[in-house]
């Protein structure tokens, strides 16, 4: 093990108080596991998946640190036994389990990327926990292909900017439903072709007439609920439908003839309980595709809000507010 010896004893983090609450505590500062770097985290995302484990809806796996937070960005200050690509010193980011909320953080060595050229740590802790959760639903699970329509609810969220941006870089036409003007006039000038105010419009009814009919090939939800027969609606023939979260609800009343006369496919996802093997492959199809594309600047981190770490309920009461557009970042 290589570790920097100027390391302390403990550290901040924040933890999540048995009535659902966020506080700041002092922890033990933990060695890396074999196959583990330790990250002095600059920054950390912020994400819905925190919310749903502080509201004890989303337990982390069995193994991974209560403390919440999946991903973090920041300099390797240890090195467990068996890392051999990383070094003390190097900016990465990580995709972590759990243990996000603190100033320093484990993560498995074939789960962190290089900091791209040219971004800060802020911008490249918006990157991990988006960016393999949308290549993992769109391009490995959907198979969105070039020329194909896709359709992604949330387009203002943190998942929504980044699908948006990686579905128009491999040449898929995009449309996005968002819940106010200023959201639907964000994801237009960030390359979606068309935004559905949900809100004064019917979805169902403008991707009919956006598609002459056809309706689209792959759907991105995190809403679920009464959107999941309206989606089946929206689909053309072999079209794909992704469920990546449930923030409307997990039930759904569904007309199953549509599903077999067109054809369709219905699957979802969960990354955070899949196992590192699993997620290093995605990491290394983000090395090779996405990263790139983002040093030369075609994809970038859309950053809403910057928050000290000591905010974090601050951030997670912005986020459940639905206000923001793109990512929530703590600074550490």
């Amino acid at each position: 093990m290589l570790i920097n010896n100027n390391l302390p004893n403990d550290q901040q983090v924040i933890e999540i108080t048995p009535q659902g609450g966020l506080q700041a505590a002092r922890r033990p500062l933990q060695e890396p596991k074999a196959g583990e770097v330790l990250i002095k985290a600059e920054a950390v995302g912020v994400n819905r998946p925190d919310i749903m484990q502080r509201q004890g809806l989303y337990p982390p796996p069995p193994g991974a640190s209560d403390i919440p937070g999946l991903e973090v960005a920041g300099t390797i200050v240890a090195l467990g036994d068996g890392v051999g690509r990383l070094q003390l010193g190097d900016r990465i980011c990580a995709l972590v389990t759990g243990g996000g909320y603190a100033q320093y953080c484990s993560a498995a060595a074939e789960l962190c990327l290089s900091i791209p050229k040219g971004m800060t740590a802020i911008q490249a802790a918006g990157l991990p926990e988006t960016f393999f959760t949308v290549w993992s639903n769109l391009f490995d699970r959907a198979g969105l292909k070039s020329g194909e329509t896709l359709l992604v609810h949330g387009g203002g969220s943190g998942i929504g900017v980044t699908a948006i941006q990686m579905a128009k870089a491999f040449d898929a036409r995009v449309f996005v439903t968002a819940g106010s003007s200023r959201k639907c006039a964000f994801c237009r000038e960030l390359g979606a072709d068309a935004a559905i105010n949900y809100r004064e419009r019917d979805f169902v009814e403008e991707v009919s007439a956006l598609t002459s009919g056809r309706g689209v090939d792959v759907i991105l939800d995190m809403i679920g609920g009464d959107y999941f027969p309206r989606n089946l609606k929206c689909m053309a023939f072999d079209a794909r439908l992704v469920q990546i979260a449930v923030q409307d609800g997990p039930k759904a009343e569904i007309n199953l003839l549509q599903v077999f006369l067109k054809r369709l496919t219905i699957t979802g996802s969960t990354l955070r309980a899949r196992d590192n093997a699993f997620k290093a492959a995605i990491a290394e199809r983000l090395r090779e595709k996405v990263w790139p594309l983002l040093e030369s600047g075609d994809i970038h981190p859309v950053i809403d809000t910057v928050l000290p770490l000591v905010e974090a309920a601050k951030a997670h009461a912005l986020m459940e507010s639905s206000q923001h557009i793109g990512k929530i970042i703590l600074t550490v």
